[in-house]
């Protein structure tokens, strides 16, 4: 799950219209939920609870060719993927979309057939290859032709509105500290891969990959081999000296270290080598008070960068990164030869996704909820709202009496939790007012409309859309992900929890299965969200979503004496080789696992309050299901270059220590198991951690 700061996991079998009928069984029913041929009961649950619940399905599944992962959520996602594709393809043929007309009375593409117009133009790959390199040699052109370093402050300027060109992006964001209201954030670029591979000596094999990467591009782009070795080396290097004195991925978890505002005069003190306020001007941003710099050490460092550098490589970079964020736009050869890098070298991808696949992932990555309107009219009727209103619901309560009863937390901190717990907003399944596309150009391929363009136009559509909402209030019905996106989220600055449609299905929950099995699944899914408004980071936010301490001094230690715990547990674990996870990185998702199972256990007791106890299910009491559960929706394989690259690049931790970690904290699951001293599974009492 995700917890979403300025930026936002990601199949559907059955109609998600299942999700509203009614839960009672026919008598000659059988109970759905644990697939009890996944289990290995040769194993003791309170050695191996990994093992034990996923254990035979371990031992037969192959990760498929086209995967570095499998499990749970690559198998739901994939089934909905199927079930989109599917709604794509019967809209292809019919044809039939709304009519729709724009303020001067003219007939406009629906969102819905924009959507499709965009699938078809990735699917276009007769004209993607007759084209080759050329659409992007306009933007190669306009480096070739920089001269001075103001012409490149110039060329920066103009490709703001394409993405960027590389060194700095201006964005338009909550304002931390006043989450009601919109402000200007200044943020370094992107570089061809994470921090760490340029820093980190043990991965120093994988940077050699990329620069070998880079100079077969500039070889498909123009230059001899030699040169392009050569200008690799320089790429490479360029990066490095950019990626060194940026924030490390940890240090980026603590949201106040991202909080530096500035006047456009402190900002020109402290890089002067740039003309911000022409820049400024030059992107649309007059009479700005205060910028809100994300990373100042990284532009102290980048203004000495650009006073050394040689104009020429600076243009070697920006060139770079033209071709580097092109590729998969233009022909199927260099699309591939992006995969072979980026999947298959840095994650051991063994074969590419079906065309139609990824095409789908690069819409639902575009334009995902104007395709989401087609996929919730197919599958997920309004009235399905209501079940996962009422678990959400119970979840909550849950939560409510944890924080209630934390032996740990003061009265007075407790009443503002309780406070910030009641002000939480939660959506479901799909907006309640869909993104309005109606200022963006699609073209179909009858119109002559091409996967690269069409890719522009959605650029330059979101950065003035972005930049529209500058110094205007925040309009918080806005959705971070599409409705078909197997996935969840929270995002503090809005104090939200937000769970698409597509999630809604089994393995994370199922209408045929017992509420235990789906409290452990999806009732989980949706503690662990409400337990981001709580973890290390999102604790730092109140109520309305501002960034603001609500802790006294002495509970603030205790919540990080307490977290230094959860850290250590996990970065004691040896995932690979003798790389270990890192628990300070993951500390927020493992808080939200922990918290996320806690409640919904909570919640689960509370329903079965109030409805009765079930008799056992096939050997199984309801709390011993909920764990059961819990252990499925986490079913992982991992290849070993996937899984080496998640530790050194994700804020999770691998799906196969999510599915028993928290457990060992949670006094419930030994109850549940009999979970004795001398088990592999047992943490003595005084040891286990109990934060929420």
């Amino acid at each position: 799950m995700k917890t979403i700061h300025k930026l936002v996991f990601t199949t559907a079998v059955a109609s998600l219209g299942v999700v509203a009928c009614k839960t009672e069984k026919k008598p000659e029913e059988k109970a759905q939920g644990i697939i009890l041929e996944n289990m290995d009961t040769s194993v003791k649950p309170t050695d191996d609870f990994f093992r034990y619940v996923n254990g035979t399905w371990l031992d037969k599944t192959e990760i498929p060719a086209d995967r570095t992962s499998w499990g749970g959520f690559g198998e739901l996602r994939k089934k909905t993927d199927a079930d989109v594709l599917a709604i794509l393809n019967k809209a292809i043929e019919e044809g039939n979309f709304p009519k729709i007309k724009d303020s001067k009375g003219n007939e406009i593409d629906s969102d819905q057939e924009k959507a499709v117009n965009y699938y078809e133009s990735i699917m276009d790959t007769v004209s993607r290859n007759k084209q080759g390199i050329a659409p992007v040699a306009p933007y190669l052109a306009k480096i070739d032709a920089i001269k001075t370093k103001k012409d490149v402050e110039t060329y920066l300027t103009n490709m703001a509105q394409y993405g960027g060109g590389g060194f700095y992006d201006f964005g338009v964001f909550n304002d931390l500290k006043n989450s009601s209201m919109n402000a200007g954030y200044l943020s370094g670029g992107g570089l061809g891969l994470s921090r760490d591979y340029y820093v980190d000596e043990k991965v120093k094999d994988k940077l050699e990959k990329y620069q070998e990467f880079v100079a077969k591009m500039l070889v498909k782009f123009g230059d001899d081999e030699a040169t392009a070795k050569k200008n690799a080396a320089n790429i490479v290097a360029f990066e490095a000296s950019l990626a060194e004195p940026m924030m490390t991925k940890e240090e980026r978890r603590d949201t106040r270290k991202m909080y530096n505002p500035m006047t456009v005069a402190e900002l020109q003190e402290l890089a002067p080598a740039i003309d911000w306020d022409a820049h400024l001007k030059g992107i649309g941003v007059n009479n700005i008070e205060k910028i809100i710099v994300t990373d100042p050490g990284y532009f102290k460092a980048m203004n000495d960068i650009f006073t050394t550098r040689s104009v020429e490589d600076i243009k070697l970079v920006l060139r770079w990164n033209t071709i580097n964020t092109s590729l998969n736009l233009l022909s199927t050869d260099l699309e591939i030869a992006n995969w072979e890098f980026y999947s298959k070298t840095m994650r051991g991808a063994k074969k590419q996704r079906p065309r139609n696949e990824r095409a789908l992932g690069n819409l639902n990555g575009a334009i995902g909820e104007a395709l989401g309107k087609l996929y919730v009219d197919a599958k997920f009727p309004p009235e399905a709202k209501k079940k996962a209103k009422e678990m959400i619901d119970n979840v909550m309560l849950g939560f409510e009496k944890r924080i209630a009863q934390l032996p740990w937390m003061s009265e007075e901190t407790k009443e503002k939790a309780l406070a910030k717990l009641h002000k939480l907003t939660v959506k479901i399944a799909y907006p309640d007012k869909w993104k309005d596309y109606s200022a963006l150009q699609v073209k179909g391929l009858k119109n002559g409309g091409t996967y690269f363009e069409n890719a522009i136009n959605v650029a330059k559509w979101n950065y003035n859309k972005n930049m529209a909402k500058l110094g205007k209030k925040v309009d918080r019905t806005e959705w971070g992900m599409s409705p078909q996106t197997v996935n969840a989220y929270f995002n503090p600055v809005n104090n939200e929890i937000v769970f698409p449609a597509a999630i809604l299905q089994p393995p994370f929950y199922n209408y045929k299965a017992d509420e235990a099995v789906n409290y452990g699944g999806i009732g989980a899914v949706i503690g662990h969200e409400i337990s981001h408004s709580f973890d290390d980071s999102g604790a730092r936010f109140d109520g309305d979503g501002n960034l603001k301490n609500w802790w006294t001094e002495d509970d603030s230690k205790k919540f990080k004496t307490i977290g230094d715990k959860l850290v250590k547990q996990y970065s004691d674990i040896i995932a690979i080789d003798s790389m270990h996870l890192n628990g300070k990185y993951t500390l927020g998702e493992n808080i939200g696992d922990l918290g996320g199972v806690q409640a919904a256990y909570e919640g689960l007791q509370i329903f079965l309050k109030k409805n009765g106890r079930p008799a056992d299910i096939d050997g199984f009491t309801a709390e011993q299901r909920f764990f059961l559960s819990w252990g499925t929706i986490w079913r992982t394989k991992m290849r070993d270059e996937a899984l080496k690259n998640l530790i050194m690049t994700n804020t999770h931790a691998p799906g196969q220590y999510r599915a028993y970690m928290p457990l060992k904290n949670v006094d419930a699951f030994y109850k549940a198991f009999d979970v004795e001293e001398g088990d592999k599974m047992y943490i003595t009492p005084e040891e286990r951690v109990r934060i929420w």
